[in-house]
């Protein structure tokens, strides 16, 4: 995925595929974040950092297509199942993780006038990654990742399995403040106002 055109990446994720899907989308959206402020920052140790974690999201995206496709051929296996959703939430776990990090870049930036809407792209690309990663935890919690849908999730076993691990309650939990920050760096910026935590 990392050295894949994007009209090709495009039309992969566009097929009916189960990967690459929006859980890649949302690691992709962290290293377009990450890329946008090792452009505007000026401090090379935040133009070092963001350029590493723009890397580590393109590695996160490729982790969650293959935690996607695991899961998708183990829905026939309730054992190798339950592993594969435990693992398919791994990556989206790490990619809230990392739009945290994104806003903690671009807030050590100054807001000069010639990069604040890269600022702010990075910002809500932050925020998109965050919401689209706790999105597909919850499904893949429900069991919704293996194929049944929605209404028809896995047995309580398998649900409770995920539910129980609380690192995975921690991210999801953590979405909120991203989206909180995410909007203070945008209104500061569309205002006018330095940004600060």
């Amino acid at each position: 995925m990392r050295d894949q055109i994007m009209s090709d990446f495009l039309k992969a994720l566009a097929s009916r595929d189960a990967s690459p899907g929006g859980g890649a989308t949302a690691a992709l959206h962290v290293a377009q974040a990450a890329a946008l402020v090792a452009r505007c920052a000026e401090d090379r140790a935040v133009v070092a950092e963001a350029e590493a974690l723009s890397m580590h999201a393109l590695r996160l995206a490729e982790k969650d297509a293959h935690a996607v496709t695991t899961v998708s051929r183990a829905s026939g296996n309730p054992d190798a199942l339950l592993d594969a959703q435990r693992e398919a939430c791994v990556p989206p776990a790490a990619v809230i993780a990392a739009a945290a990090v994104v806003l903690d870049l671009v807030e050590r930036v100054p807001p000069d006038p010639r990069v604040v809407t890269d600022l702010a792209a990075a910002a809500e690309a932050a925020r998109a990654a965050a919401v689209t990663a706790r999105v597909s935890i919850e499904v893949r919690c429900s069991g919704a990742a293996s194929g049944r849908g929605l209404s028809h999730p896995e047995p309580p076993a398998v649900r409770a399995g995920l539910a129980d691990d609380a690192a995975l309650r921690e991210a999801v939990a953590a979405v909120g403040g991203i989206c909180e920050r995410a909007d203070r760096v945008t209104e500061a910026i569309r205002s006018g106002v330095a940004l600060s935590r």
